[in-house]
């Protein structure tokens, strides 16, 4: 979260097993920005909006005003004063001040606008030291989670616990509220890129091909890259600029010719990107206030990175590894100036459908940062490689001029390794300190009073009894379980019992394990007893009176119970707990849910739930927490358990099982996949980059154990993480930078593994190239994370104020620096063109939104999701997809196992677009509604609806009947082709006009005015007055 209130690394950069003593809402200054990596003696001041003089520096500690109120704070390396507060940004046409909050430290006081058509810089002599200073011991990614003692970071990247970025947004209330802010900072945003072209299949997923533009950047101290990339076969190849269909020689492996290209050579490839040589798609001017029909017909595509044909080829996947820029600015005052937000989105434990798998007792890594040998590696000759992101150069291990794919020898470039951006590796002994732990289960389960009246305990032990044997593990796999009301109940199951043993804890205050040897079992050997307390488990509570909940007693059980093998905790809970450690008191008014302006309480009550996070992420034990409530549980406090120790949240409002069945069906089927899904225990995370590139600010469920190193005690395939960057030196002569991603972890089957992916981008030097390699959706996923971390150590209407001045900033920065014909209108880039809408989309977001009721806990699990979810499911939460269902055909239909799946065209969310003689489906991630007009085809309600006429509608319909029709069957297809894209299982509900659901459905038009908000159009004319001024 963000440096005020929550850490928004999830704890803090020094490493302790227990937690901090103080409370976490108290432990950082609220005042700190958003995206502020600790620079020495270094204060961002930001310049104003209008035109000032340089001054020696903006920043008057005499002054007393508020916090800054920014999304784009560049890195502090103190905590300012709440007394202090930097100037205002100035238009992008006058240089930044020499203290400007734009201005890096490394550049020269003023940045010019570099010309449209600017040649890349000569390459200059990369600096002989290596990136990191790291050497050659063992390699760092190891097991070393189960110690509470600090781990040592892998390289001296000192500077990558950051804190979170500063948020600023226009509340659009009305259009007063709307004004221009008068002492707050403006955010800045980014835009997205060319659409990409048709997409490929390969071995880590799909990724974008594109013809070779411009041929491979080189590097930088070396005239060119490696042999492989040259595709050169033989010395005769009569140009190195030339693409090639192979990127590898086919000459004998001796031969390494790496001809020299020069900048002057390397020129014409580059103009490519310059707009004088050719305007990309990206960059067309689109007038928002004309053009309505901005939404593409079909999914919005990620922008491909303007690389050559080899270089994309072995890219990474977007649905893995994405940007929010895929053209890397050379400076971070370049950044500053282009006012877009640099960060990295990541799926990195993702279901691959192919996944190449590497048995080695050498794993090659650079000796000095430790980055592992990947595509974008240079080899100098067969002995020699060198790293692409600190440059040093390593050689190569005997066992690796092997190629065991080809059964070839001195073709190291030609590894599986070298061939794959995404690869997962079979780690040797020296990544361990024990031997890997059993696959650990351990289930707590509410059983007051509350909890057995919405049913949920059958569900949860008949689904348990369904998936026993699916359970991911081996022989060696382990189980328990504890129920717990005033008191705790552990349950002994050790093998040679006729049935199985509850075991009562009374003394909440103290709680201990009353036989530790017999509460968590091997399930091969003790499965008859655990089935017979599964099935016996919702008769033994059914008669209980017993309304209190000791939570917080029962997770301490769970802690001392797992902390000798770590392993994963699985909680259900019911209602607020109010008996033992951790107990809380309602926080929530029932009259403040539609408050027009801040929202009180989205911050922990108490720091017991972090603080036992900790010891429990240092033991390797994750915690996963279900809520299944009706009434306020204060998930703000609880949800911290799950938050600091890698586990997940789960949220069913309203849960019971026989006055909600929707709900229930949404319960079995999470339950199913959450029980069957693959699983990393203790595992460690680590992103790296090219030298120059800073990451600092994480967002996601972990906690940073050392200064950028991810404790993840449990990773899964259904968690997203972001990190935000920064340009720490400048990158003028390099013409590509890297990220990799190196996830440790041990699978189910008790194997140590690491899951590398590695991405290439190239570096630009021209703001209008920046703003064609922008991708709007990751731009937009990491904005929702920093506005999370703002709401809670701020207030919800600076988050909302940065969202909107995010998208005001970016079109301004846009028209001033980019555009050379000004015109009247909103003007924004085709790349920008959805960038307003999806800010609106936020700022409707339940987690974001103001002047609609909104359940507290309901807003907290929304902001929960929009830092957890990756990104393809987080877009369909902010933005849903609407499609016409009434008149489906075949045309342009996907071909898919056999099945044909009708691909209709998206909608706008707007209710001019719906009509009473038609039925419209919308997709909001995770629900899908089925609207049916009142005057619907009749022949649609027989044919898909089995009904005669829209009154035989029933009102709570919840599944579609297989009706042997085309109609049935092509609509079917679409809603199962939908839910197959996502984990969870989104619940469909038909409503018709009376439905109680149609008020959700209803809202979620976002370019439709409510009382409470802007309509879409509005919205773009309170812009356009913003950016005009």
């Amino acid at each position: 979260m963000s440096s005020s209130g929550f850490a928004s690394q999830n704890g803090a950069g020094a490493t302790y097993a227990n937690g901090p003593s103080q409370n976490p809402v108290a432990l950082y200054p609220t005042n700190q920005g958003y995206m502020a990596p600790p620079q020495p003696g270094y204060l961002n001041a930001m310049p104003t909006k209008e035109p000032t003089p340089p001054a020696p520096s903006c920043y008057n500690p005499s002054r007393q005003q508020p916090s800054p109120v920014t999304m784009y704070q560049q890195p502090l390396s103190l905590p300012a004063s709440p007394n202090h507060r930097p100037a205002l940004v100035p238009p992008a046409h006058t240089p930044p001040l020499a203290n400007s909050f734009y201005q890096h430290p490394q550049q020269p006081p003023s940045w010019p606008p570099p010309a449209v058509n600017q040649a890349s810089p000569a390459p200059s002599p990369a600096p002989p030291q290596p990136y990191n200073t790291g050497t050659s011991t063992p390699p760092v990614f190891q097991n070393t989670m189960q110690s509470p003692a600090p781990v040592p970071p892998y390289s001296s990247l000192n500077n990558a616990y950051m804190t979170a970025p500063a948020l600023n947004v226009v509340a659009p209330h009305t259009h007063q509220s709307f004004g221009p802010p008068q002492a707050a900072l403006r955010g800045t945003l980014p835009p997205s890129g060319p659409p990409p072209p048709p997409l490929a299949t390969r071995s880590d997923g799909p990724y974008s091909v594109q013809p070779g533009a411009m041929n491979r950047p080189m590097g930088t101290a070396y005239p060119s890259l490696q042999t492989a990339y040259q595709s050169v076969p033989a010395p005769q190849k009569p140009s190195p600029m030339q693409p090639a269909a192979q990127p590898y020689s086919t000459a004998a492996p001796q031969q390494y010719q790496q001809p020299s290209v020069s900048a002057a050579q390397l020129s014409p490839s580059l103009a490519a990107l310059n707009l004088q040589s050719q305007m990309p798609e990206a960059l067309r001017v689109v007038n928002l206030l004309q053009e309505r029909n901005l939404l593409p017909p079909g999914a919005v595509t990620p922008p491909t990175p303007c690389l050559p044909q080899d270089l994309q080829r072995l890219n990474c996947s977007p649905e893995v590894f994405r940007c929010t820029l895929t053209s890397i600015p050379q400076t971070q005052s370049l950044l500053n100036k282009a006012k877009l937000p640099l960060g990295l989105l990541l799926h990195p434990f993702k279901d691959l459908s192919q996944l190449p798998v590497v048995t080695s007792s050498t794993i090659v890594r650079c000796r000095s940062c430790r980055t592992y040998i990947n595509p974008f590696v240079s080899f100098l000759d067969q002995r020699r490689w060198k790293c692409n992101l600190c440059y040093r150069v390593n050689d190569v291990p005997e066992e690796f001029m092997y190629n065991p794919v080809s059964r070839s020898y001195g073709e190291p470039h030609k590894r599986p390794e070298v061939q794959n951006a995404t690869i997962e590796f079979i780690a040797p002994s020296e990544y361990m300190l024990r031997p890997p732990q059993p696959a650990v289960y351990l289930f707590i389960l509410d059983v007051s009073h509350n909890a057995v009246e919405t049913g949920y305990l059958d569900v949860v032990c008949q689904s348990l009894l369904d998936n026993l044997n699916s359970l991911p593990g081996d022989t060696r796999t382990k189980i328990g379980f504890i129920t717990f009301d005033s008191t705790i109940h552990f349950y002994n199951l050790q093998e040679g019992l006729s049935q199985p043993q509850m075991l009562i804890v009374s003394d909440i205050e103290d709680v201990f394990l009353p036989t530790p040897d017999s509460l968590l079992v091997n399930l091969n050997e003790c499965k008859e007893l655990v089935q017979d307390l599964l099935r016996s488990l919702p008769q033994m509570f059914s008669k209980t009176m017993e309304t209190q909940s000791a939570l917080g007693p029962a997770l301490q059980g769970a802690f001392k119970l797992l902390s000798p093998t770590g392993g994963r905790v699985s909680v259900f809970q019911t209602q607020l707990p109010a008996v033992g450690t951790g107990s809380l008191k309602p926080r929530e008014e029932p009259s403040q849910r539609a408050a027009s302006k801040d929202v009180q309480h989205l911050s922990p009550a108490t720091d017991f739930y972090k603080k036992l996070a900790l010891d429990c992420s240092g033991h390797q034990i994750a915690v996963d927490l279900f809520l299944l409530s009706a009434q306020y549980c204060d998930l703000a406090s609880l949800g911290c358990i799950s938050r600091y120790s890698a586990g997940s949240v789960y949220y069913y409002p309203s849960y019971h099982s026989h006055h909600n069945p929707s709900q229930t069906e949404r319960f079995q089927k999470d339950l199913k996949r959450y029980l069957t899904r693959k699983i990393g225990f203790e595992a460690v995370m680590r992103i790296r980059c090219t030298k120059g590139l800073s990451i600092h600010t994480f967002h996601g469920n972990f906690f940073v154990r050392s200064t950028d190193l991810l404790s993840l005690p449990n990773v899964n395939p259904d968690a997203g993480f972001a990190v935000q960057m920064s340009i720490e030196e400048n990158l003028l002569d390099m013409q590509v930078v890297s990220f990799q991603a190196a996830l440790l972890y041990t699978s189910s089957k008790g194997e140590r593994r690491i899951r590398v992916h590695t991405l290439c981008l190239p570096v630009v030097s021209s703001l209008s190239d920046i703003f064609a390699g922008a991708d709007v959706q990751a731009i937009t996923a990491l904005l929702a994370s920093m506005a999370v971390d703002r709401s809670v150590s701020a207030s919800l209407s600076d988050a909302r104020d940065a969202l909107t001045n995010a998208a005001i900033d970016s079109l301004t920065s846009y028209c001033t620096s980019v555009l050379t014909i000004q015109q009247p209108g909103l003007l924004a880039p085709a790349c920008l063109r959805l960038f307003p809408l999806y800010i609106l989309a936020l700022l409707k977001h339940k987690a974001f939104c103001t002047g609609t009721s909104t359940r507290l806990d309901e807003r907290v699990f929304a902001m929960c999701q929009l830092k957890y979810q990756p990104l393809a499911y987080l877009m369909l939460m902010v933005h849903p997809a609407l499609y016409r269902m009434d008149n489906l055909t075949d045309e342009g239909a996907l071909n898919i196992n056999e099945r044909t799946i009708p691909q209709p065209r998206v909608l706008q969310l707007s209710v001019e677009k719906l009509s009473r003689d038609g039925a419209f489906l919308m997709d909001h991630g995770i629900a899908l509604y089925l609207w049916i007009g009142r005057n619907c085809n009749p022949s649609f309600l027989t044919q898909v609806l089995g009904v005669q006429s829209y009154v035989a509608l029933p009102q709570n319909m919840k599944q579609l009947p297989e009706l042997d029709t085309a109609e049935s069957s092509r609509i079917r297809a679409f809603i199962d082709w939908l839910r197959e894209q996502r984990p969870f299982y989104p619940i469909l509900h038909i409503i018709r006009d009376e439905s109680e659901l149609k008020a959700e459905f209803m809202q979620n038009m976002i370019e439709d005015r409510t009382e409470s908000a802007l309509s879409y159009y509005e919205f773009l004319l309170h812009l356009q007055q913003q950016v005009s001024k």
